[in-house]
């Protein structure tokens, strides 16, 4: 039974490999492939009707997270002995076909590949079915049945499900599946396949949200983003793309600063002995931007980090003080970002006047239009949260307080001074209160002035603004990054695959 069980590890694992190296004819064309005779066969005809058996049984891999069993070195030597020509032929087969069937293939080094991933047949099903979900829809419009497999399934538990006759349903067990995407972030395709579940199969991600350990999936995607300088940018974009799909729901929003967190060893920057996982949450995403600000300089991911603060801005409660800190901190760098701009920009004016080259003034006018967006965006920010939970949020008022020289330069700035009205109107009512409470006052009872005032502080004083929500879209044509980025997950991750990278169009082999 145990030799049954091997052989069929390493079968499946030659069958899944197999698969992906008759569908990797796409790496040596620079264009997205639409056609082809493997892509033929997968799309059509008999293979139509196992789609959902493949998808299934290649999640189930996944789930299963199975070792690759040890090489059965010894399997015939009990027969050998005695056993005449017979015998010594059958070993000499069944070793040359472990050899091949034990993962390393014709000329590669025995068990290294066993070492480096210590789940060959999880990490190959994984690559294989991120690349059958990721083809192109037919040439006549016919949708991908592997996509629609993937984005249809639904769970084993549930009773109200009813079974239906089409190629792409079938049911998985979704907490089994929940507990293996937690497991496995760490690895870019896993990060790929939470990110496809969640955007595009609607049962998994109700599923997600409703879990009660939802710190479980969100801790490893804040690892990722905290160690984002030793993280490639595709990771990183869709550990932030899955925060800001996280971000679309209340509940989830309310529910993260209910989770308490104790002792968080991988956050270097301070010690966190205790702290909600909405306050980690913030805290990693404003060290993101920040990091991204000093480095990569991408819109697209500030534009993103933004979006997922916003989202939950209505709903901060109880903030730490450090996250409250780092919130009033960001708008500070950035106040002295568009400051130095702003002084070069009227420099280089000057310049111009003087008979200078004028071509630079646009790029200076550019910088700075997205520096003042991005301040316009944190101000909603901090808006947002007095607006909707100042009596929740002491730590905040009291960074604000604290800081509230910042805020003087945007109170007359044409881009914010509607903004400002509601800041200025909670500056203004608790530096009142602080006055009247006397000087030289303790931190305590600073916090205690701050925490009664709230309460009294009238919410009709505070202008209302429209809610804050972003919500996650695809680009068109989103294959023309899902591609390469799957296939170059492929190249640089699957188990005994060695293609030359001479011949690799699909994606500039020097961008890793």
């Amino acid at each position: 039974m145990v030799l049954t069980i091997d052989i069929t590890y390493s079968i499946l694992f030659e069958a899944v490999t197999t698969m992906l190296v008759l569908l990797s004819y796409q790496l040596f064309h620079k264009d997205i492939l639409r056609d082809g005779l493997i892509y033929q066969y997968l799309m059509k005809g008999r293979c139509l009707s196992l789609t959902s058996r493949l998808v299934k049984t290649l999640l189930y891999n996944f789930i299963r997270q199975e070792k690759c069993p040890p090489p059965a070195t010894h399997i015939f030597e009990q027969h050998s002995e005695g056993g005449g020509l017979f015998y010594g032929l059958a070993s000499g087969v069944a070793s040359g076909l472990w050899s091949v069937f034990t993962l390393g293939g014709a000329g590669s080094k025995p068990g290294l590949d066993q070492e480096q991933n210590p789940l060959p047949l999880s990490n190959q099903s994984l690559l294989l079915l991120l690349v059958l979900a990721n083809l192109t829809d037919g040439p006549n419009g016919c949708p991908n049945p592997y996509r629609q497999a993937v984005t249809c399934f639904k769970n084993t538990q549930d009773t109200s499900s009813i079974p239906t006759e089409q190629h792409h349903t079938f049911q998985i067990n979704f907490n089994s599946l929940y507990t293996a995407l937690c497991d496995q972030q760490r690895s870019d395709q896993a990060t790929l396949l939470l990110y496809t579940l969640l955007h595009q199969n609607t049962n998994m991600r109700t599923y997600m949200l409703s879990r009660t350990d939802m710190e479980n999936l969100v801790m490893p995607i804040l690892e990722i983003l905290y160690h984002v300088e030793d993280r490639n940018s595709h990771h990183v974009y869709m550990a932030l793309i899955i925060l800001l799909i996280l971000t679309e729901d209340d509940t989830f929003n309310r529910s993260i600063h209910e989770v308490v967190l104790k002792n968080i060893t991988w956050y270097s920057e301070r010690s966190l002995t205790e702290i909600s996982l909405g306050s980690l949450l913030i805290l990693v995403v404003i060290r993101t931007i920040q990091f991204n600000m000093t480095r990569t300089r991408d819109k697209y991911l500030h534009t993103n980090c933004l979006a997922a603060l916003a989202n939950m801005s209505a709903q901060f409660r109880c903030l730490h003080q450090y996250a409250a800190q780092r919130i009033i901190s960001l708008f500070a760098l950035l106040s002295k970002k568009h400051n130095k701009v702003l002084e070069q920009a009227t420099q280089s004016l000057r310049g111009t006047q003087g008979g200078d080259d004028s071509s630079v003034l646009p790029d200076y006018a550019q910088d700075l239009n997205v520096i003042e967006e991005v301040i316009r965006m944190m101000l909603e920010i901090i808006n947002s949260c007095l607006s909707n939970s100042l009596h929740h949020n002491p730590n905040l008022v009291y960074a604000l307080l604290y800081k509230r020289e910042l805020f003087e330069q945007f109170r007359t700035h044409p881009s914010f001074q509607d903004i400002m009205q509601n800041l200025d109107t909670v500056i203004g009512f608790f530096s009142q209160r602080l006055e009247i409470a006397g000087t030289d006052l303790s931190v305590e009872r600073v916090q205690e002035v701050i925490m009664k005032g709230a309460q009294a502080l009238p919410k009709e004083r505070l202008k209302k603004f429209p809610e804050l929500k972003f919500k996650y879209v695809e680009e068109d044509q989103p294959e023309d990054f899902f591609i390469p980025y799957v296939w170059s997950l492929v190249f640089n991750s699957g188990v005994g695959l060695h293609w030359s990278p001479t011949g690799i169009e699909l994606f500039s082999m020097d961008s890793g």
